[in-house]
């Protein structure tokens, strides 16, 4: 998904109608042999337009449902946390209730003769009347609590059902983006692949995210560092922890292309190269460093915002792992000489 090296162009006199003809002849095969397929010249993005919109469409889908079924786990862990307290509150509670209930049974109630009669003097009546009132506050405020905390439970557990039932639509819905993204990718190849994985790789700073743990829907607004042309926010939060964790290598984000993330902004391409994009497939220290950096988008993918990773005739989907990408092509469409990256 690297652009492509801007070719060098000669004057050519009105005169001459045969030696235009056959410079744009030469160009036109120097741009066919730059990529290897006359597809590549129609589309630099190596793939189809159609790969891509459904790639990014099965990715999004994916992010979205794994978003809300992390938040439904999150509000299941609350409403267990709720349910728990509530019960042992009504736990602590049952023996006092059935202390009043076994008082009430008892004493029945007791009227103003009965506690006259009973009462030695009217002071000895007043205590009785305060201690009953208190005792009867007390009963009605134990009995309320008790109430209160079963309902509480019974709540949470209606509540809880509904999260069980929000998170199994989820991964169905997961699960139906993987198998569109398989599907899509059964067009270049697609099968299992070994990938990149790197355990010692840095762990980047996390990009912001809304209060729901979504990604903010970002466009080209930014410069692009690497161009003169934009890049989202979270596309330049991206390229800029790459280099602070030491790839510093030739990159290009923005380019003008007819399809696909670069012209929205949300792509880079990482040459294996330190200088420049080379027409050949990335060896010895160069192929250890898009190693490197393939593996380090896909550990700090959830962190970043990464929507899919290739290099090397592999790519790397959250939903799908890495798979193999066999475009056919020259090292540009192929991902030998750099590592692209898309962002959602």
């Amino acid at each position: 998904m690297a652009a492509i090296p801007p070719l060098g162009f000669r004057t050519v006199s009105s005169r001459r109608p045969g030696a235009l003809v056959a410079l744009v002849a030469a160009v036109v095969t120097a741009v066919l042999a730059l990529s290897g397929t006359a597809a590549w010249a129609a589309d630099p993005e190596g793939g189809t337009k159609k790969l891509r919109a459904n790639l990014e469409a099965a990715a999004k889908g994916y992010d979205q449902a794994k978003t809300k079924l992390a938040a439904s786990k999150k509000r299941q862990t609350q409403l267990n946390a709720t349910m728990k307290s509530a019960q042992e509150r009504a736990d602590r509670l049952t023996t006092r209730v059935a202390a009043v209930a076994n008082r009430s049974y008892q004493l029945g109630r007791m009227s103003t003769v009965m506690l006259l009669l009973n009462s030695g003097d009217p002071d000895s009546f007043v205590e009785r009347v305060q201690g009953l009132d208190m005792l009867a506050q007390l009963d009605g405020s134990t009995l309320a609590s008790y109430k209160a905390d079963i309902e509480t439970t019974k709540k949470a557990q209606t509540a809880l059902k509904a999260e069980i039932l929000e998170q199994q639509r989820q991964v169905k819905v997961m699960e139906g983006k993987k198998k569109q993204a398989e599907t899509a990718l059964a067009e270049v190849g697609g099968g299992s692949a070994g990938g990149f994985i790197d355990a010692s790789s840095p762990a980047a700073e996390p990009a912001p995210r809304n209060s729901d743990g979504s990604w903010p829907k970002e466009s080209c607004t930014v410069d692009d560092p690497t161009s003169t042309g934009c890049i989202t926010p979270r596309t330049l939060h991206a390229y800029q922890q790459a280099r602070a964790d030491g790839f510093t290598h030739y990159t290009v984000c923005w380019s003008q292309r007819s399809s696909g993330e670069h012209p929205k902004g949300r792509a880079c391409d990482f040459s294996a190269n330190a200088s420049t994009f080379k027409d050949a497939a990335a060896t010895g220290s160069d192929k250890a460093y898009g190693d490197r950096l393939a593996a380090y988008f896909v550990k700090n993918a959830d962190k970043l915002g990464v929507m899919y990773v290739i290099w090397y005739r592999q790519i790397w989907m959250p939903s799908t792992g890495w798979r193999a990408y066999s475009a056919s092509g020259g090292p540009s469409v192929v991902h030998t000489n750099h590592v692209h990256l898309s962002m959602l």
